[in-house]
């Protein structure tokens, strides 16, 4: 997804928002002041590092507001190019980074970070690198002046008054390793430059004044062109109850759909003013200190105010006359934000038109029909291609982690494709591979020479056509899936036999994975073994199943503490994230009732209702889940998994784990639900404050939150360590029959006598029934 972020920025125009960022600029300009004279640390060209044969231009750095927040930064190539090698080479001579400027700042001042190492056969007065700021040349840097083959650095100013929104850098390579009077060809392997993914863009940006303005809301509390993770502070005036929660989720699951890749922090705040942009909740009776004094709503309402200390700060007003008002408040900025405009906004109803349906979440690959590819993309252009040489088409699958697909032959793919073909007989031809596994591959014919060609004005010109049937294995499909194109052209350029050198133009293929190209997954059933606490982490499964989190209740403390709700928004914000979707049916209580838990999955954090008869399961159920971190020598974590067939006033654990530790701990457990088979319990739990951080940052961190599995994970400083206790049990339907296969897979030596067996049945009935069959023809009358 990110990649497809960044290319698709490239295709998008100025904005009213761009607008408004060159009229900063000239008020920049206007203003006089000169860049010493900033908090800043401005940026430097190091002259020890410099080239000394590089063309580097003098470049003058933007003036700073005086007042207006700096802040530095360096965009590695490692985050800009993140997959394979940079190598600028004959055939491949340019690539291209793009980045992104929040509309909210300007960039004043910006230099490349160049790295690099210089294939030795280069000529140092022929070859070069050119560099492209958005198609404006910034400089020129040679190669091999001093040092053949050996790496290089060079910092190159850019120049910013070029940089807007959406910026691209492009860096193009003019490699020669024979003299004028020789023949070369550009596809002579000693034509390269290796470019380090050390190298980086250092730039400084200056914040601009924004208008309280809603108009181009989420912006700026959330902003797409910002690719760093999303930090929002959530700010109450106390510790919030359930409604207040429950409207402060909903707003970060959303705010967690629009950050998608990114990841997302909602820390939370009590009756403080935050250090950067927010989101207060408020109503006329409950508010911080600082909204003491605002005026009093009539109806729900949201409204944009800045910092009350720094103009360059805003914060997000959710207000309400009663905690009901916050609740349509916040549904108004789920489902109707597009028709926010001024300053402030009332919510006067919000219907929900339809319900939603299990497995329709947005971002998951439909299972009820086909899905054409088209409905796959995040972009526009994603799945068409063009150069000498072609970047790979992806397309990422996520599929809804309990579909079933064990007895499953094979995914079919009807692929058509359109491609430049040829114009020798030679290699070339389209691999296709899911998730870095090789598939198959077709040929990518050349011209027939006997063959007529008719071109159509209205289709793609000079384009081949073609149809495919691909087969994708089922064990190698996962929740999350990237299929990828691969069209490998072999290109036959080069000099003759002869001593005459033939000139060659390079070809620019152009290659397309037709929209109209289906893949089918309707047709399976969905049945997991459980507890997955990798579902969970990766696809937020078992609650993602409705999109909209309707079948979930959230078991919350009495009074939780900011860092327990700080780890409640984040999870939730990653799971609109996965699911594409808010989580506006979720429900939260502190006291819940029996009859509550009978037909939802249950997200604990670690709190257990008060006011539950001893005898009752659910006490039980989070009693087994509880942290017994009372001891003030230990931390310790005891998981148990219990029986609920035995009297439930004494539980008896068929599983017992115990695990201590002197710092901060946490765990994350899933099992069965006991008031309904096919629910399940996901519990959060902590060794106080310092430990419901730990386990905030462990789900904040993607490595980390790759490494939650099993039954069990428990985090620790060291890590996330994921362990499987207790007993298995299925979510899901299979008919008898399928669930006997099932159960024969996990046994290979009872399969194979149960086939063998089977055989020897058919065998015997078959023989039987053909001796019958036979006596009555030899003895027709021997029945009567």
């Amino acid at each position: 997804m990110k990649k497809s972020m960044k290319k698709m920025k490239s295709e998008v125009m100025f904005t009213g928002v761009a607008k408004r960022r060159w009229l900063g600029i000239v008020l920049l300009s206007l203003a006089g002041t000169t860049y010493g004279q900033t908090t800043g640390t401005p940026l430097t060209v190091d002259a020890d590092v410099q080239n000394s044969a590089a063309v580097v231009p003098q470049v003058e750095p933007r003036p700073i507001v005086p007042g207006a927040p700096v802040r530095n930064d360096s965009l590695s190539f490692k985050t800009l190019a993140p997959e394979g090698s940079l190598v600028l080479s004959g055939l491949q001579s340019a690539a291209q980074m793009t980045f992104t400027v929040r509309s909210d700042e300007v960039v004043s001042q910006a230099a490349l970070n160049l790295n690099y190492t210089v294939s030795p056969a280069l000529l140092p007065l022929l070859s070069h690198i050119k560099v492209y700021l958005n198609d404006e040349l910034m400089g020129v840097v040679p190669v091999n002046q001093d040092s053949p083959g050996k790496k290089g650095t060079i910092s190159l100013p850019l120049d910013a008054r070029y940089i807007s929104d959406f910026n691209r850098i492009r860096l193009e390579l003019v490699g020669h390793y024979l003299s004028k009077e020789s023949c070369e060809t550009s596809a002579h392997s000693s034509i390269w430059v290796d470019i380090s993914k050390s190298s980086s863009v250092a730039l400084t940006y200056q914040g601009l004044e924004v208008n309280n303005d809603l108009s181009g809301f989420p912006e700026p509390f959330y902003d797409s062109r910002d690719f760093r993770p999303l930090n929002l502070p959530m700010i109450f005036s106390s510790t919030p109850d359930n409604e207040q929660q429950k409207a402060a989720a909903i707003l970060a699951s959303w705010f967690g759909v629009k950050a998608q890749w990114r990841g997302q922090s909602f820390p939370v705040l009590y009756n403080q003013l935050p250090e950067s942009n927010g989101v207060v909740f408020a109503t006329n009776d409950w508010r911080p200190d600082f909204l003491k004094d605002y005026p009093k709503v009539d109806a729900p309402a949201v409204e944009m105010i800045s910092h009350p200390t720094n103009p360059y700060i805003k914060l997000l007003l959710v207000l309400g006359r009663d905690n009901k008002d916050l609740l349509t408040a916040v549904q108004g900025i789920a489902q109707g934000e597009p028709l926010f405009r001024g300053q402030s906004v009332t919510i006067d109803s919000v219907k929900q038109l339809l319900p939603r349906q299990p497995y329709d979440a947005p971002n998951w690959v439909r299972t009820d029909r086909s899905v054409r590819l088209t409905e796959l993309t995040s972009y526009a252009e994603q799945l068409s291609v063009s150069g000498g040489s072609l970047p790979p088409i992806d397309l990422d699958m996520k599929l809804p982690p309990d579909l079933f697909l064990l007895r499953s032959q094979g995914i079919a793919l009807n692929l058509k494709y359109r491609y430049t073909p040829p114009p020798y007989v030679d290699d070339s031809r389209l691999n296709v591979s899911l998730n870095n596994r090789f598939l198959q591959a077709f040929p990518l014919k050349p011209y027939e020479s006997n063959k007529q060609q008719v071109l159509h004005i209205p289709l793609i010109q000079g384009l081949s056509s073609t149809g495919e049937e691909v087969m994708i294995p089922a064990f190698q499909l996962d929740g999350n899936n990237k299929l990828r194109f691969d069209f490998d052209f072999v290109s036959n350029i080069g000099a003759s036999s002869t001593d005459v050198c033939r000139i060659m133009t390079p070809v620019k293929h152009e290659a397309v994975i037709d929209g109209d190209s289906t893949i089918d997954f309707s047709g399976y059933r969905h049945y997991l073994a459980m507890p997955a606490l990798k579902t969970f982490a990766q696809s937020g499964f078992p609650f993602s199943r409705m999109a909209d989190l309707s079948e979930t209740l959230v078991v919350m403390p009495e009074k939780p503490t900011a860092e327990q709700l700080t780890l409640l928004f984040n999870v939730l914000g990653q799971m609109g994230a996965t699911i594409g979707y808010p989580a506006l049916g979720i429900e939260l209580s502190n006291k819940p009732e029996a009859k509550q838990y009978e037909d939802k999955d249950l997200l604990v954090l670690n709190s257990i209702p008060q006011d539950l008869d001893a005898n009752n399961k659910p006490e039980i159920l989070i009693e087994q889940v509880k942290s017994q971190l009372n001891s003030p020598e230990k931390n310790s974590l005891e998981l148990r998994t219990v029986d609920f067939n035995k009297p439930s006033s004494e539980p008896t654990p068929q599983t017992h784990a115990v695990v201590s530790s002197d710092g901060a701990i946490g765990a994350i457990t899933g099992f069965q639900s006991p008031y309904n088979e096919q629910r399940s319990v996901v519990a959060l739990m902590a060794s106080g404050d310092s430990g419901y951080q730990l386990l905030d940052e462990a789900w904040r961190d993607n490595g980390k939150r790759a490494a939650i599995a099993g039954s069990v994970s428990i985090v620790r400083n060291s890590g996330v360590n994921s362990i499987r206790v207790g007993d298995t049990y299925y979510v899901g339907y299979l008919p008898w029959w399928d669930k006997l296969w099932f159960k024969l897979s996990e046994h290979p030596v009872w399969l194979a006598v149960f086939a063998v067996f089977s055989v020897i049945l058919v065998a015997l009935m078959l023989w039987r029934g053909l001796r019958a069959v036979s006596r009555r023809r030899l003895n027709p009358g021997e029945d009567k």
